[in-house]
């Protein structure tokens, strides 16, 4: 159980593989364990708006003083196609914690052309006058315009600008802050998610 602390049924020797690899980088680093049974509910996120189903196959508990972070191995399935349908799986990693603070709805990733270009026309993201290298580099949409700037603030938006990995996601509701990405698992980019929510848990 030791070497699989994670549901291996159904999964190809690769795929075990990864999580094996990434689980032992993990607890290298962290002082993770076993959550047992806990349903965190990812269906509410946009994230995986797109997926036909989502399941948690390990979650794994960074314990901290200051407070709970956590790592998931997440199985998604999606659909592909229009007229010749197929099912596709992956096989990611997200981080998750708690705020103590309400921030609505935020979704937080890496400003493109493309985003500065629609920005022009429909402007939707907030922007941080005061923190010109955030609002820069960041494309961030809020429902709550009030409850998303009070929750993030120098601090929060520090943890987010020392991310060591261009290519992520990270999304907010209500209480709840997940991030990830959509790349087949990589240990070290495993590592970066677990920093910043171990990070966050700590501050918030």
């Amino acid at each position: 159980m030791e070497n699989h602390p994670f549901d291996t049924t159904g999964l190809k020797e690769e795929a075990i593989n990864r999580f094996a690899e990434t689980y032992q980088a993990l607890k290298e680093e962290f002082q993770i364990q076993p959550t047992g049974h806990i349903d965190f509910d990812l269906h509410q996120f946009k994230a995986f708006r797109n997926c036909l189903d989502v399941n948690v196959r390990g979650s794994y508990v960074i314990k901290q003083d200051c407070g709970d972070s956590y790592i998931l191995f997440v199985e998604v399935h999606y659909k592909i196609g229009d007229k010749h349908i197929t099912h596709h799986q992956e096989y990611q990693v997200w981080g998750l914690t708690y705020l103590k603070h309400n921030f609505g709805g935020v979704l937080i990733r890496r400003e493109t052309l493309t985003d500065k270009l629609l920005e022009l026309i429909h402007p939707l993201e907030i922007d941080f006058k005061e923190d010109k290298p955030f609002s820069d580099t960041f494309y961030v949409v809020v429902n709550d315009h009030v409850k998303a700037t009070a929750g993030m603030n120098r601090d929060f938006r520090n943890s987010v600008m020392d991310i060591r990995d261009n290519d992520f996601l990270i999304e907010i509701v209500d209480h709840t802050i997940i991030i990830g990405n959509y790349d087949p698992i990589i240990p070290e980019k495993s590592l970066h998610i677990g920093e910043f929510v171990a990070r966050i848990a700590g501050a918030c």
